[in-house]
């Protein structure tokens, strides 16, 4: 494939490939791959396989994929936090739950005002130790990526969990389904996913940018872009605050200035990414059966 893996639509996007980098598929047999979380000390990815309710993992040494944990509370969004630790969204849980380094399994978020979440849906940690997810009902509108249920809550907000209480707060509460979101990398925005076309034609397919306040509330939600192909997912910024976001077609690779310059062309449809390898210059692709990877000439935003 190579030359053909890439789509370059604004000058600017042809310096962040190797014309010459093969997208590699790693494994296969998801039933809908997402999720991916790049762990630095152990070389390996884990990511989610929902319907199945398993976690995956992959080990960058050995280039062996294999089942890391099932049942997995059909696990959706992962991240790793600044302590080495798995951070999990769980549509079957409704929850949002952390792995500790002996294995055990602590919930962090499962009520909001006394009522149960939807389905924990992707998160992210700011170096602060706050952590930052969004909630929409996709776990809980059939028995496919969980059980169905009616929403206690009756919408779906972006949510952060203070470090120092554990205590839940809303930080967004205007959103369709808020989906992925990712912090640029001097955490003074946070992109958020509207994948509410879901739930009628009407409803948004686009990202939304905010800016970040000092006391952890958000301010100046604006559109950032309009998906051209399906729906926006997962996403994540390299360290030049590029957007690196799932599509139909592949992975869209936004410049901070809103404009779309460029695609990496994968074979089935994406529902998320993130940065690995000991640089941080292997992008890894989570995409409907499969796992892929290709090296770029940049490098992700440093998270851990």
């Amino acid at each position: 494939m190579a030359a053909q893996d890439y789509e370059t639509l604004d000058g600017r996007f042809s310096r962040l490939f190797n014309p010459t980098a093969h997208v590699h598929k790693l494994c296969t047999g998801c039933q809908w791959a997402e999720g991916p979380a790049y762990f630095p000390a152990s070389r390996g990815l884990v990511w989610s396989d929902i319907p199945a309710n398993r976690l995956m993992r992959y080990d960058e040494g050995t280039g062996h994929a294999g089942p890391f944990r099932q049942p997995s509370g059909n696990a959706n969004g992962n991240t790793v936090d600044r302590q080495g630790r798995l951070v999990t969204c769980e549509h079957g849980g409704r929850r949002v739950s952390r792995t500790e380094h002996d294995g055990s399994i602590v919930a962090l978020a499962e009520r909001y005002d006394g009522k149960r979440l939807n389905s924990p849906n992707d998160v992210v940690v700011k170096s602060d130790g706050s952590i930052w997810f969004t909630d929409p009902t996709y776990g809980i509108d059939s028995d496919y990526e969980g059980d169905r249920a009616e929403s206690e809550i009756g919408a779906s907000y972006v949510y952060r969990i203070d470090p120092a209480t554990g205590a839940l707060t809303v930080v967004a509460d205007d959103f369709v389904k808020p989906n992925g979101l990712a912090f640029s990398p001097d955490e003074r925005l946070l992109y958020v996913v509207d994948t509410g076309r879901t739930h009628g034609a009407h409803f948004p397919a686009h990202m939304r940018v905010f800016d970040v306040r000092d006391d952890g509330t958000l301010a100046n939600g604006r559109e950032f872009a309009a998906c051209t192909a399906g729906l926006f997912d997962g996403f994540r910024l390299d360290e030049a605050g590029r957007i690196w976001t799932s599509a139909a077609d592949g992975v869209h690779c936004y410049d901070p200035d809103g404009t779309l310059i460029g695609k990496v062309r994968v074979p089935e449809g994406v529902a998320n990414v993130c940065f690995g390898g000991p640089k941080r210059n292997r992008l890894y692709v989570c995409a409907t059966t499969s796992l892929y990877a290709v090296y770029l000439f940049t490098n992700g935003a440093r998270t851990f």
